[in-house]
């Protein structure tokens, strides 16, 4: 079992993606938007980020974590979702350093084995 945030705007798609985590037997937390991020960040083992709207900030708020965070505190592992036809946010957001990028299908499929994958280190 792992402890994850999910930023997202979408309520209808997040609630979607809460109930599938925690079926999985992950503890969830839906964040609205980057601000709300903060005050879970060092009780999350992953970290999961809407990359279709990109108000959000989520490729700003993971590449602002780093390879290792400034207050000395672990590291969240990362999980974006993206439209399958926006390739190029893909490419972004690996370049930005999250730790596994998928179409937004197949977290809507796998989002629980993906979180429990990167949870353990796999």
């Amino acid at each position: 079992m792992a402890r994850a945030v999910v930023l997202i705007a979408d309520l209808l798609f997040g609630s979607r993606v809460q109930e599938g985590l925690r079926a999985a037997g992950h503890e969830v937390e839906l964040a609205g938007d980057r601000d709300a991020l903060a005050g879970w960040l060092d009780r999350c083992d992953v970290l999961v980020v809407d990359l279709t709207d990109e108000r959000l900030g989520g490729l700003e708020a993971v590449g602002a974590l780093g390879a290792e965070r400034a207050d000395g505190l672990r590291r969240p592992r990362t999980l974006g979702f993206y439209s399958h036809v926006d390739t190029e946010m893909r490419e972004r957001a690996q370049q930005a350093g999250f730790d596994l990028v998928v179409p937004r299908s197949r977290m809507a499929r796998e989002g629980g084995e993906l979180v429990a994958r990167l949870a353990s280190g796999r």
